[in-house]
C-alpha cells in the first residue's frame, strides 16, 4: 500500500504520484465527509483503496477505523477491425471476424446485415465472444455490408465490411 492523500493537523497532501493534479477532498474535513474524487480517470486508476481514520485522543484502533473500496475504470471498446477469411465464391464458406484492441470489460460483438436487408444472426453462426460470424454455402445474395458493434457497459464501437459473392 502506498499513502497517497492525508489530513493532518489542519493541512491536506497529496504524494508526487500521477493521481496528485487529479485527486482530493470531495468536501472540506470540517464537515466529516472524507469522501475523495479522482478527475479524469484512467484505466490505471483501477485497484483497491483504502481510508484509514485516526482521531486525536480516540483509542480505539481497531479495524471499525478502516474503510476499503475497489475501483474498476470501465474503458469502452476501441474502434473494432472487420475481416473476411476465405473465398467469397458461390457454395464456398466464409468467416468474418471483429476484434477490439482495447475494453475493460472485454467487449461482445454483434453482426447484422445492412439494410435494405437487414438480417441478425444468432449463435452457432455468430460468436459473440471471439466477434465471429460464419456464413456457409455463399450465394448470390448474401452480397452486402456486414455491420459489427463492439459493446460494453462502458460504451460501444462498429466497423463493416463488404461482402461479394
Amino acid at each position: 500500500p502506498m499513502q497517497i492523500l492525508t489530513y493532518m493537523e489542519g493541512e491536506v497532501k497529496v504524494r508526487e504520484t500521477e493521481l496528485k493534479p487529479r485527486m482530493g477532498f470531495l468536501y472540506p474535513i470540517v464537515t466529516h465527509n472524507i469522501s475523495v474524487f479522482i478527475n479524469a480517470t484512467r484505466e490505471q486508476d483501477s485497484g483497491q483503496y483504502m481510508v484509514v481514520v485516526n482521531v486525536a485522543d480516540d483509542d480505539s484502533r481497531g479495524t471499525e477505523n478502516i474503510g476499503i473500496i475497489n475501483l474498476v475504470v470501465l474503458v469502452p471498446p476501441a474502434a473494432p477491425s472487420c475481416q473476411l477469411h476465405g473465398d467469397p465464391a458461390v457454395g464456398a464458406n466464409v468467416t468474418l471476424s471483429c476484434t477490439s484492441e482495447k475494453g475493460k470489460p472485454s467487449p461482445t460483438y454483434e453482426w447484422q446485415r445492412a439494410p435494405p436487408n437487414l438480417r441478425f444472426f444468432f449463435p452457432p453462426a455468430q460468436d459473440h465472444a471471439k466477434g465471429t460470424l460464419k456464413l456457409t454455402n455463399l450465394s448470390l445474395e448474401m452480397s452486402g455490408i456486414y455491420l459489427c458493434t463492439a459493446r460494453n457497459r462502458a460504451g460501444s464501437a462498429n466497423c463493416s465490411i463488404a461482402l461479394e459473392v
